[in-house]
């Protein structure tokens, strides 16, 4: 199915919170769904490989130091203005001088352009879960922070493209995750109401638009929550894969 890809919009309508969950984990509770709206770094996609290359040659070009891979795959989880700052200033809550994160920010975006999907890779059981959760008939919504410029073409060399009915990047709206209003724009789409449809991530970028929206959110472990457990996060369960997801569904 061809991807749609949206323009901007002033608004989207939004709803109440859903109830308060706490910190609930249940591997094998069943959602009863229409659709899955999935997160595409560290949930579809191992894109560190590219993104620790980006920073760091970002960092080679204003002659400072590159940092170990780990640090920099500490930093990501909230979008690559984030990332910038932190790895300029090698904190995790850091914020470098404006002039020189501009020029900067121009400069990452350039050298993620040239890695971007050179060693991204779908994490174990991603195309077995959405082959099956397609089978099954559920509509399947990508949503990202990733500006739109990276997401479909990163989709596309890594032949995820033809599961999403819909992609939203991070600039595709006037705002973002943590915000809900990309996650309800799908359930717009979708004609459904937001109970109808399951968040998935690995962040708590995730965990916060998903109950902002009042949706069902389940986590991953493997991807980058910032270098913290999963296990913190206000879901509704956290499994190991998409392919065991896929099991947990009932359409």
């Amino acid at each position: 199915m061809a991807v749609t890809a949206i323009s901007f919009l002033d608004c989207v309508r939004r709803c109440q919170h859903g109830p308060e969950r706490g910190n609930a984990i249940n591997a094998q509770r069943r959602f009863k769904v229409a659709a899955v709206i999935i997160d595409l770094d560290g949930t579809l996609l191992d894109t560190a490989p590219d993104l620790v290359a980006a920073a760091n040659a970002m960092l080679a070009d204003f002659a400072l130091p590159p940092l170990p891979a780990a640090q920099i795959v500490s930093y990501v989880g909230k979008g690559a203005e984030v990332l910038v700052h932190r790895a300029l200033t090698g904190q995790a809550e850091g914020r470098a001088e404006a002039k020189l994160f501009a020029a900067a920010y121009e400069r990452f975006l350039l050298r993620y352009h040239e890695h971007n999907g050179r060693n991204s890779t779908p994490y174990p059981g991603v195309r077995e879960g959405l082959l099956a959760m397609r089978s099954n008939g559920l509509r399947l919504a990508c949503v990202t922070n990733k500006p739109q410029a990276f997401t479909v073409p990163l989709l596309q060399s890594s032949g995820l493209t033809e599961y999403f009915e819909l992609v939203v990047s991070g600039d595709s709206l006037a705002r973002r995750k943590p915000d809900p209003m990309q996650l309800l724009y799908v359930a717009q789409q979708f004609a459904l109401t937001p109970a109808l449809v399951l968040a998935v991530g690995d962040s708590v970028n995730d965990a916060l638009a998903a109950r902002a929206a009042g949706m069902p959110v389940v986590a991953v472990p493997y991807g980058y929550n910032e270098g913290r457990p999963v296990a913190e996060l206000d879901v509704d369960a956290i499994v190991s894969g998409l392919d065991v997801l896929s099991g947990l569904i009932d359409t």
